[in-house]
């Protein structure tokens, strides 16, 4: 059995516990880990965990863990991430990387100094079956070259009533940044970026329109105040067809002369599937394997982190902003997993 510890026992926190619970045969919850040792002890109780913690960095050390989870504050995520590649343990860690790039470089230079892969982004979209149609549509050719991928992600409202537009940038738009470079198999160039006004003190959606280095163009609005539901779409067009993601509903319903589908109120049923294939795929790396190639790595974290900024900068200046990406090392191009 693979021993793994989940580190934060909020919201994704939680899931993640349950999924390897209830989803991952071959691997079991050994520890949940949380600065509220309250909540910590709760979670592990509901789902089976041997033990609780508030103390990361001891939970990472441990013999009993063979791999870990990390869904704590943002903040930590690179930190924890450098801790467990010395280690030598296999981290699926949740995004942002970081939103700091200077910090994703430096996991990224402890990795290669430990000489393989250990870090696994949850940028859990590339799991989603409509994302993984999108990409087969594109790479067999039944789509033809594409041209542009428009995007939208909308929220009931947003998490915290000091929530801004760059916020959205750095925030909530880092997972269109990642799949759609997943999707087109290419990098971005430049990003504009602006707003709306509302009637109100609510964060005006955000529009950006990106460039890549192929020649296409890309739209993502991010909407944290959409009112009406988690709503998350996506339109690749080619020279030949386009193909669009499909909200999903189970059920319909038919009444006073109308016909009527629901709205989820935020990400996880939505996501749920794309979270379960995402943890499988990173059980079989845990157990010995090479990262998956769909799967995203320390390198697409700093590139969501590079994008976030520039787009960030664009929408405080108006000005259109270069995405500067440095060299890709040659480590982030191999198969460097764990298997010898």
């Amino acid at each position: 059995m693979t021993r793994i510890a989940v580190i934060g026992a909020g919201i994704m926190g939680e899931d993640h516990a349950r999924i390897v619970a209830h989803d991952l045969p071959g691997a079991t919850l050994q520890v949940v880990c949380d600065m509220d040792i309250a909540r910590a002890a709760l979670v592990a109780q509901r789902f089976g965990a041997q033990h609780t913690s508030d103390d990361p960095q001891s939970v990472i050390a441990r013999d009993d863990v063979d791999a870990v989870i990390i869904a704590s504050p943002d903040f930590t995520h690179a930190p924890l991430s450098m801790a467990c590649i010395a280690q030598g343990k296999p981290v699926l860690c949740e995004k942002p990387l970081s939103q700091s790039p200077a910090e994703c470089l430096q996991v990224m230079a402890a990795e290669q100094a430990a000489g393989r892969k250990f870090v696994m982004l949850g940028f859990m979209r590339r799991y989603d079956q409509s994302y993984v149609e999108m990409r087969e549509a594109l790479v067999s050719g039944a789509i033809g070259r594409p041209l542009m991928m428009h995007n939208f992600h909308r929220n009931v409202e947003t998490p915290a009533a000091d929530f801004t537009g760059a916020m959205a940038i750095t925030n909530s738009a880092p997972h269109e940044f990642d799949i759609v470079r997943h999707v087109l198999g290419t990098e971005f160039v430049s990003v504009s970026a602006y707003q709306p006004n509302r009637s109100d003190a609510r964060v005006a959606p955000v529009v950006m329109v990106l460039e890549t280095m192929d020649g296409q163009l890309v739209t993502i609005e991010v909407n944290n105040n959409a009112a009406y539901g988690y709503d998350v779409r996506a339109e690749l067009v080619g020279e030949a067809g386009a193909i669009a993601m499909n909200n999903v509903a189970y059920t319909r319903t038919d009444m006073k002369l109308a016909a009527s589908t629901r709205y989820d109120t935020d990400w996880r049923a939505r996501y749920r599937e794309a979270y379960v294939r995402q943890n499988r795929a990173f059980l079989d790396f845990a157990r010995g394997g090479a990262l998956p190639a769909k799967a995203s790595d320390c390198w697409d974290g700093l590139c969501a982190a590079l994008v976030a900024e520039a787009g960030a900068k664009a929408l405080a200046t108006g000005v259109k902003q270069a995405v500067n990406l440095p060299p890709k090392p040659a480590f982030y191009s191999l198969d460097k997993g764990i298997a010898a």
